[in-house]
């Protein structure tokens, strides 16, 4: 398979890089100034046992040189209204395009781009970022990519993507049901989210106080009920997982959208936290606490507009 990633951040490098090590044929569809950077100095990653380094084939805009088996995409939010414009020659009738987003805005937008039959339900799960070197750091040995058909049920093109992008380092997991496995996700990413931007801190910090663990496991709860009400319920198994893991004693975890934020960089909270809370209203679920960090977060943007 012809396998185009869109990006060589964090994650679209992780996976991408595994790919290409694995022997696949992979290129990276990435900015001009990237793509040098690439060209020059390969792409590596740091944090596992051994440094991964491959030399990746690239490509820019308006070079893609045809048209490719699958679509990987994995920018963020801001920029996916410009890499659906930028992708759109390497599609042709019988492309899968496999997005790498959170939320679920998204599926909308590459619905009504390329069809919604083109585009399998994803979620992928990595704790990364990209180093001061340029580098693809990891944080926690987990790297797991679930994927499956919107409408749920088994297809052949997911069985063969599963053979296909099954390689060391990348956990795949076919999903009965693509999306249901992104909104179980977008649960987790918002309770991460809400609860760290809130609390402005890491969740072993957040635990060891007094009522800590009592509000992370509220935030879990407000969250589930969203996605119960839009169909998609939360097992009850998960939804305990999900609170152990906001809570263990000592955890330096932190969610990205905290990350960005504090760090000043743009973040995801419309697309990530912003639709979830537009969604709970149109479903008629109250959500306190999520509407309260989005408050807070779009405080925080607007400040960062005047300064």
């Amino acid at each position: 398979m012809k396998i185009l990633i869109v990006g060589a951040g964090a994650t679209g490098g992780y996976f991408g890089a595994r790919l290409a090590d694995a022997g696949r044929d992979v290129t990276f569809l990435v900015r001009e100034q990237r793509a040098q950077f690439l060209r020059a100095r390969g792409l590596r990653v740091t944090g596992l046992e051994r440094e991964l380094r491959v030399e990746p084939k690239v490509a820019t805009a308006g070079h893609l040189g045809g048209i490719f088996d699958v679509v990987l995409l994995t920018v963020k939010a801001a920029g996916l209204k410009s890499a659906i414009a930028d992708v759109a020659p390497a599609v042709g009738p019988d492309t899968v395009i496999v997005p790498f987003l959170n939320g679920m805005a998204h599926m909308e937008a590459l619905a009504a781009a390329f069809g919604a039959e083109k585009v399998l339900g994803s979620v992928v799960h990595l704790v990364g970022t990209i180093d001061a070197e340029g580098d693809v750091a990891v944080l926690r040995p987990l790297a797991r990519w679930t994927l499956g058909e919107q409408g749920g049920g088994a297809s052949d093109r997911v069985v063969q993507l599963v053979a296909e992008v099954s390689v060391p380092g990348i956990d795949v997991v076919s999903a009965e049901n693509g999306l249901e496995a992104m909104w179980q996700k977008w649960v987790f990413i918002v309770s991460a989210g809400v609860v760290t931007c809130l609390m402005r801190g890491p969740v072993g910090d957040i635990a060891a106080v007094a009522g800590g663990a009592e509000f992370v496991a509220e935030v879990v709860a407000e969250a589930a009920a969203v996605a119960g009400a839009a169909g998609f319920p939360v097992p009850p198994g998960e939804q305990a997982e999900t609170v152990a893991f906001l809570t263990e004693a000592g955890s330096a975890f932190t969610s990205s959208l905290y990350r960005d934020v504090t760090a000043g960089l743009p973040n995801e909270g419309e697309h990530i936290v912003g639709d979830f809370a537009r969604r709970a209203r149109g479903l008629g679920v109250a959500t306190p606490l999520v509407d309260l960090a989005l408050l807070q977060l779009r405080v925080h943007e607007a400040g960062m507009v005047r300064g």
